[in-house]
């Protein structure tokens, strides 16, 4: 089965692996899905959907182990201070349900910044876009494909 995400890297000529995972709806944590993938949390990013005071809706992809830096978000997207959407407005601002985010075909093209740390790795999974897939690509593939911005986001 081939979700939006994955059809629009078919589209961009870029090469791809599918993972899928078994869902468990009361954990959709991005550590419980990278050990049933058999990956390190540190591989395995998330998807989370950000407010700037300034630049509206933003994409902030950061690795499953670690928690977004709102200050270092807000700084390198432009805003004076950055917040986590409520969970009620993510699909209507995406078109994805909570486990199933990604900044690929998304419903409206926001702006993607991506930690630094994806650089580390020669591949990164990030949502299909639907809850129990993964896909499996070059962190160069997938800041080509969202247009996406490389900093360090994270909390050290």
């Amino acid at each position: 089965m081939k979700t939006n995400a994955a059809r629009l890297l078919d589209k961009l000529g870029i090469s791809y692996q599918i993972l899928s995972y078994e869902v468990d709806p009361d954990d959709l944590a991005a550590e419980s899905t990278a050990q049933k993938v058999g990956l390190p949390p540190e591989k395995v990013f998330k998807t989370l959907v950000i407010r700037g005071d300034r630049t509206g809706i933003c994409f902030a992809v950061i690795p499953g182990n670690a928690q977004l830096n709102l200050k270092a978000l807000a700084q390198i997207s432009g805003n004076r201070k950055v917040e986590t959407v409520a969970l009620k407005e993510v699909q209507p601002l995406t078109g994805y349900i909570r486990g199933g985010v990604t900044a690929l075909a998304s419903k409206k093209s926001y702006p993607v910044y991506v930690d630094e740390t994806a650089t580390l790795f020669e591949q990164i999974t990030v949502s299909a876009g639907m809850r129990g897939m993964l896909l499996l690509l070059s962190p160069s593939d997938y800041l080509l494909a969202v247009s996406g911005t490389l900093g360090a986001i994270i909390q050290n």
